[in-house]
């Protein structure tokens, strides 16, 4: 069933605070020896780190980088993610004749930046295998829901028995619209109006790196972790 519950409650008072009010609407995956934590970095690794602590469930990483049309950086012709997967928009890349060495050389830097992220992030920990598995995906938030999707499309590669989008908020359109690619959609608050993520959080800072690998060695270790100052 995909969820979505809108109402009046008041801001979050950070991530982790909405990590907790996120894992409640997923408690039925709980003690599942088949489902796996993915948080989008990373704004969504400290809200995951929450729900995977809740559900006693493995936390992982899928980073996802946009392939940016160039001259046109902010039109993706397609995604890459976390395993080698990528993702192309087909319609795009015919629309500017895209040809196959120009995919590459975009592919190839955004791969490096990809592949850096990964390592500075896992400290040379594997990858959480997907295959047949239940994965529930994670962010702090979804306004257009761009990241999201490719990071939906690019984990159904990886053949997972089933697909969930999880955020503590979101516009409602969006979620609705996201149902669309994953098998099922629970965002926990769908404000209206919207207007913007960080503006249903009274502490909205950006999460660093260093955050996200102190996050991930935790959940790895089952160390309790307290964040940053």
């Amino acid at each position: 069933m995909n969820k979505h519950l809108p109402g009046s409650r008041p801001r979050y008072a950070d991530r982790p605070e909405a990590g907790k009010a996120l894992a409640t609407e997923l408690q039925r995956y709980a003690d599942r020896e088949d489902v796996v934590v993915l948080g989008l970095p990373r704004g969504g690794v400290p809200v995951a780190y929450e729900v995977a602590q809740f559900l006693h469930a493995p936390l992982d990483v899928f980073v996802v980088r946009k392939l940016g049309v160039p001259g046109h950086e902010e039109l993706a012709m397609g995604a890459i993610a976390s395993g080698g997967v990528r993702v192309l928009n087909e319609d795009v890349v015919r629309w500017y004749q895209l040809s196959d060495t120009t995919i590459e050389t975009v592919a190839r830097v955004e791969g490096a930046e990809l592949e850096r992220r990964e390592r500075a992030y896992r400290d040379g920990r594997a990858p959480e295998p997907l295959k047949g598995r239940v994965v529930i995906i994670v962010d702090d938030g979804l306004a257009t829901g761009s990241s999201m999707r490719a990071a939906v499309q690019a984990a159904r590669d990886l053949r997972p028995s089933r697909i969930i989008v999880a955020v503590p908020v979101g516009a409602s359109e969006t979620c609705r619209a996201l149902e669309q690619v994953a098998d099922e959609v629970v965002c926990a608050y769908t404000p209206d109006p919207f207007t913007a993520v960080g503006l249903w959080y009274d502490d909205f800072s950006q999460t660093t790196d260093e955050e996200v690998r102190r996050l991930l060695a935790a959940s790895a270790t089952g160390s309790p972790t307290k964040r940053s100052a």
